[in-house]
């Protein structure tokens, strides 16, 4: 199963963003969104879970979540925009996966037998970070990463700190 990761696209999916996760059975998308538009996009690709992050303010977002549990196969996966204001320990929770956003920083690490997994931001750029998203490849228990830099355009567009 192969489930499609993207984080703070703050009002802009890229085509680039929405070619990679053609095919994905599932995608999810940690905050930041920035409109109703962007998840309407994601839904017409598969299945999507998403969670509100600092941005999401607007009546759009009021029916999401600061976090969001779900079971994908044989792993759990725990969503929540900013990692900081994490409130569980993932591994006494029984949670494989934290899946965050908010620092526009790719991030692949384990801790503790926890993979935690922040894709990057895949909107606009922001200071020199690259555009990315990632994927997660579940086979039974057995998982497979990837965070993927996008090969975009070069713009000039600069977000508030």
């Amino acid at each position: 199963m192969r489930i499609g990761l993207i984080s703070d696209t703050h009002g802009l999916l890229r085509p680039e963003a929405s070619a990679f996760l053609r095919g994905c059975a599932h995608i999810v998308h940690a905050g930041d969104i920035g409109n109703q538009k962007v998840l309407e996009e994601l839904a017409a690709i598969a299945p999507i879970t998403a969670v509100r992050g600092n941005n999401d303010r607007e009546s759009w977002a009021a029916g999401l979540s600061e976090t969001e549990l779900l079971q994908l196969g044989e792993v759990s996966i725990y969503v929540i925009h900013d990692l900081t204001a994490l409130d569980i320990e993932p591994q006494a929770a029984g949670v494989d996966i934290v899946i965050s956003g908010h620092s526009h920083r790719p991030l692949m690490r384990e801790r503790n037998g926890v993979l935690y997994i922040n894709p990057g931001s895949a909107g606009p750029r922001r200071f020199k970070l690259p555009i990315a998203v990632g994927e997660l490849s579940i086979a039974g228990r057995s998982l497979s990463p990837r965070i993927l830099e996008l090969d975009v355009p070069t713009d000039n567009t600069r977000r508030r700190r």
